[in-house]
């Protein structure tokens, strides 16, 4: 191949990488940025300010295709010896170590400007946001809980998405990012159990393998019962309407569902739990936030 050639970006490179990093999985994090936002521009003049909720778009997915590009880079050895993920991207050479790099420097990049087009905060805080994505990955190498990391990680996003519109701190924000990391957390301590063998051989360190599935499902259950009471505070603390409690009851309704499909000694429908129910989650949340905000006044 010339070098005119392999200059030109090959088609396969971007489907590989947006498998890589999972593009489609943004829906976990975006409605809760999106409700952080559209609240906090209902508090500031009752009016959805497109331009800054599409940057917040950018600034999300950016961010997050960063995070999990690094991470798949930075654990491609695990990957390797771990039966359920032998087949990603890095692992079997569909993507090289050098063009992943290239669209995780790409998408922080995207980031970075987009946050500085937002507000100086945001662009002071922008490489505060992205510490915690790169140290998640090597989480599992010297702590039993990597999924506090994950939390914390996942807590940006909601606090981002609030301080984006508004350009101050809010403790408001905080309470809501709370819940989502905790929630995103919770559901990670399920997730992990699929791969207690492989990681105690391997000496990948997680509350599973250190702990025990039973202890790990307990964890997720505490962490889903304080998410549900942080989104109450968040209700109470922005003075939400009915709707919006309406999309708690779902919630909760949901988090019960998913604690009854998954159990410490029978995992066969843990994919439902964390791909479906999660998902519904977090839609049916934004879609009750937001019809409960148009009700309240806010204007499109």
């Amino acid at each position: 191949m010339s070098a005119s050639a392999a200059a030109v970006p090959q088609p396969g490179r971007t489907r590989a990488f947006l498998r890589l990093v999972m593009i489609e999985h943004s829906v976990f994090a975006l409605p809760f940025a999106y409700i952080a936002s559209l609240t906090a521009m209902y508090e500031w003049d009752e009016n959805i300010h497109w331009g800054r909720l599409l940057l917040v778009t950018v600034c999300m997915v950016g961010l997050r295709t960063f995070a999990m590009a690094v991470n798949r880079i930075i654990d491609r050895e695990i990957d390797a010896r771990n039966p359920r993920t032998a087949h990603r991207e890095l692992v079997t050479g569909a993507m090289s170590v050098r063009h992943a790099w290239t669209g995780a420097l790409i998408a922080v990049v995207v980031f970075l400007g987009a946050a500085a087009l937002l507000n100086p905060l945001c662009l002071a805080l922008a490489p505060i946001a992205v510490i915690p994505m790169v140290v998640y990955p090597y989480g599992k190498r010297f702590t039993n809980f990597p999924q506090a990391i994950l939390g914390l990680a996942q807590a940006m996003g909601p606090i981002g998405g609030w301080l984006a519109i508004s350009g101050e701190w809010s403790w408001k924000a905080v309470i809501l990012g709370l819940a989502v990391g905790i929630w995103i957390g919770g559901f990670d301590l399920i997730y992990a159990c699929q791969d207690v063998e492989t990681d105690r051989k391997v000496g990948v360190r997680s509350v599973p393998a250190r702990f025990g599935i039973p202890a790990a499902i307990w964890g997720a259950r505490a962490c889903h019962t304080v998410t549900t009471a942080l989104f109450v505070w968040f209700a109470l603390a922005t003075g939400a309407g009915v709707l919006f409690w309406l999309g708690l009851v779902v919630v909760a309704g949901a988090f019960v569902y998913e604690h009854t499909i998954v159990r410490p000694h029978d995992l066969s429908r843990l994919n439902r739990a964390f791909f479906s129910t999660n998902g519904f989650i977090g839609i049916s949340l934004f879609v009750c936030a937001l019809l409960d905000l148009l009700v309240r006044g806010l204007r499109p």
